[in-house]
């Protein structure tokens, strides 16, 4: 748990994975996310008066980085076309079969991320990835609660479609009511 005394560079250091995490899954390039999270950074420690104790730190991290995506995306518009970065498949695993298997999965899953649109990985990410609850979600991206229920049901389901993952017949919803 972070500390209310702990400072905003010093909050940083220890959430740099997870704000890393989130700027790949936006725009699909790991350099392009390293300026993004760097850029980040800087808006926090510049911004860090405004920060208040006590307030979820993640929540105002992702929004601060989720905000500088949407100013760049729109610098983009203007700017004209660009030309799309390789994505970097550098995933390290332990040889074998299953680790083979588990690789093809992962590239599977993380090519149907991709395709999903952006509206419903971001809601996926934050809330499935980064486990911040339906309300802190709602903050950061400047929503309703109701739409990222929504949109996170949406992604779910697009998600298991595109990977092939079939629910069968009963949900577990359904089996805990007592209903068969």
């Amino acid at each position: 748990m972070i500390d209310d005394m702990q400072t905003v560079p010093e909050r940083l250091v220890a959430f740099l994975p997870n704000l890393r995490r989130f700027a790949i899954s936006i725009c699909h390039s790991r350099e392009l996310a390293d300026d993004l999270v760097q850029t980040a950074c800087e808006r926090a420690i510049l911004a860090a008066d405004s920060f208040v104790p006590g307030s979820r730190f993640d929540a105002w991290m992702f929004r601060i980085l989720r905000n500088l995506w949407i100013d760049q995306l729109r610098r983009q518009k203007t700017a004209g076309p660009h030309d799309e970065l390789e994505e970097a498949r550098d995933v390290s695993v332990p040889s074998g079969e299953a680790a083979s298997l588990a690789r093809m999965d992962l590239l599977e899953v993380t090519a149907a991320l991709q395709k999903l649109p952006d509206e419903q990985r971001e809601v996926l990410v934050l809330v499935c990835v980064e486990e911040l609850s339906y309300r802190d979600a709602a903050e950061v991206l400047s929503i309703p609660i109701g739409t990222v229920m929504s949109r996170l049901a949406r992604a779910r389901k697009n998600l298991a479609e595109m990977t092939g993952i079939s629910f069968g017949e009963k949900r577990s919803s359904d089996t805990k009511r007592g209903v068969a």
